[in-house]
């Protein structure tokens, strides 16, 4: 089965009543995780983004805090997972500030993280790769907030 465009869905789901509507939602947050969170961000966290940030910035310090430092190589596995975390919510979110501040937070976690990521040439690339990507989305942002987020950059690249 070929699935259809979203512009075909959005004509289909004009002639859906409301009540209609709502089941295909329920039906779709039972079948799949992500699609449940993202509804879940909608409906309950959507009204307040500095709360969702908050709650999103707890949950990366409790995945840092229980990254097993025996080797690199469980290090690397679970920075890479913690960065694919954010990288949902950001999409949850599709705030341009949201995706700025959680990937700065990301990056200083990173930068302050004990044994160190200099000492291992694929996370420092990691690291390097989102102040990179960081430093291309400020542009994009209000004057203020690209002046507030381009001193922490500055910072993280010292």
């Amino acid at each position: 089965m070929k699935a259809a465009t979203v512009a075909q869905l959005k004509k289909e789901l004009k002639f859906k009543s409301q009540e209609e509507t709502m089941q295909l939602c329920l039906r779709l947050a039972r079948f799949k995780k992500e699609n449940k969170e993202l509804l879940t961000y909608l409906l309950f966290e959507s009204d307040s983004e500095e709360g969702y940030i908050e709650t999103v910035k707890e949950e990366v310090d409790v995945m840092f805090s229980d990254i097993n430092i025996n080797s690199y190589f469980y290090i690397k596995k679970s920075v890479r997972k913690i960065l694919r975390t954010i990288k949902k919510y950001i999409r949850y979110s599709g705030n341009k500030a949201t995706e700025v501040e959680l990937l700065l937070y990301f990056c200083e976690k990173l930068k302050s993280f004990r044994p160190s990521i200099n000492r291992n040439t694929t996370l420092k690339n990691l690291y390097n790769r989102q102040l990179e990507y960081i430093n291309k989305k400020i542009p994009l942002l209000h004057e203020d907030l690209q002046h507030d987020y381009g001193v922490i950059l500055q910072q993280l690249n010292h």
